[in-house]
């Protein structure tokens, strides 16, 4: 069963590519989410005003990789106790979330969290709160790493185990 995520880690570039590498995930998309505009532009977004993040909308087969899967990678690519900042990527639109589409993947989200946090000395500041929304990025953002494989990114795209990639 296909199921869909949207992630927000930092520049989107380097969480997209990250999980295109995993076994399980169809498809990725970059976009603007939880804002309060219409359809932003990234300009708009990096202004810090729109309240909108910079997400990666992920579509992953349950069979393969489950949402726990997707949780403890992303974990391993965001510093969760950092707000408004990945890398050296800081604003509002570079805070960290996770924004589901139902009441059990909120749970879960919340579940995992919590389990999360005897591992770090200061809360957790992931944003989880349902999708509210949820823009495409312009084209040239779209696959950016694969395109311009020399590209920014602040995320270490080896942290996926080789078991953990694609054929």
């Amino acid at each position: 069963m296909m199921k869909k995520i949207w992630l927000a880690g930092g520049c989107f570039w380097g969480v997209e590519a990250y999980f295109q590498q995993l076994k399980g995930v169809v498809s990725t998309r970059v976009g603007y989410g939880q804002g309060n505009i219409v359809n932003p532009t990234y300009e708009q977004v990096c202004s810090g005003t729109t309240g909108y993040a910079e997400i990666c909308e992920i579509t992953y087969d349950q069979a393969v990789l489950s949402l726990k899967d997707v949780l403890e990678h992303f974990f391993r690519i965001i510093d969760p106790v950092t707000l408004n900042r990945q890398g050296p990527d800081q604003g509002s639109q570079y805070r960290s979330g996770v924004y589901y589409s139902d009441e059990e993947e909120k749970k879960l989200v919340l579940a995992f969290i919590l389990e999360q946090q005897p591992s770090y000395t200061e809360p957790i500041v992931v944003e989880v709160e349902p999708v509210k929304n949820f823009y495409l990025a312009e084209a040239y953002h779209q696959n950016y790493l694969q395109r311009t494989p020399n590209g920014y990114c602040h995320i270490n795209l080896m942290l996926a185990k080789p078991e953990e990639k694609k054929g």
